[in-house]
């Protein structure tokens, strides 16, 4: 039993095409937002039937991806005085 397997490896029996055909389509459903609306979409249907438990919820976000490219912050000069001596 294994948590994941490598797109090549997907057995062409489940009928779901290549493992590269299905990395395409996860790939574009990803870009196009379907699985944040999916999500967004459930927790409405279950919110609204009373099915939702907030007080045990969990905020996790080390799943999400640190930008690339991004620029890092300029370093400023203080514009505190400069520090005291070591006074021990």
């Amino acid at each position: 039993m294994r948590n994941d397997i490598a797109w090549q490896l997907l057995p062409a029996e489940l009928g779901f095409g290549s493992g590269q055909t299905c990395w395409r389509r996860l790939e574009r459903w990803q870009r196009a937002g379907v699985f944040d609306r999916l999500h967004r979409i459930l927790l409405a249907k279950l919110h609204a039937a009373g099915e939702l438990d907030w007080s045990r919820a969990c905020v996790d976000g080390s799943h999400v991806r640190a930008k690339k490219g991004e620029p890092t912050p300029v370093r400023r000069r203080s514009t505190g005085g400069e520090g005291g001596a070591n006074t021990t």
